[in-house]
């Protein structure tokens, strides 16, 4: 029996600067056929037709009208990050793509962030680290 050929994803690299991490490459290829952006950009017309998935990584690759068009059997595009607005939702629905997010990627992290504001703040951390530190500008801090 032959084994069913596993659907593409274009992807914008692996590793590198933009790259989709290499930690989670072997996942990704468990469910998808790796397609880098250099290698559909050398054979669009082929890789069009093989790519069902486009996983957005860094904002990148970027989902124009021009990639849209030269993907016909395009269903799906996964966003690895937090909201889309760097996506056309309207022009990409009008494709009948749909998109995905990741919700809660990273949840624990803001709030620990969005914690951290808040204590410093109550706390004047800034202000008591400028009096610690001083020269980088002057403050006036009274102990009331």
């Amino acid at each position: 029996m032959a084994e069913k050929e596993l659907p593409g994803v274009l992807i914008l690299d692996i590793g590198g600067t933009y790259g989709v991490l290499e930690d989670i490459v072997p996942l990704l290829k468990k469910h998808f056929h790796l397609i880098t952006m250099k290698e559909f950009l050398e054979n669009k017309k082929e890789m069009g037709k093989r790519i069902q998935s486009v996983f957005v990584f860094e904002c990148r690759p970027t989902i124009d009208q021009a990639l849209l068009e030269s993907l016909p059997n395009l269903k799906v595009i996964g966003n690895s990050g937090v909201g889309v607005d760097h996506l056309d939702l309207k022009m990409i629905s009008n494709f009948g793509v749909k998109v995905t997010n990741t919700p809660c990627a990273v949840a624990d992290p803001t709030a620990d962030i969005g914690m951290a504001l808040m204590l410093a703040s109550a706390r004047r951390l800034v202000e008591g680290n400028v009096l610690h530190f001083p020269g980088s500008y002057q403050l006036v801090w009274h102990i009331s």
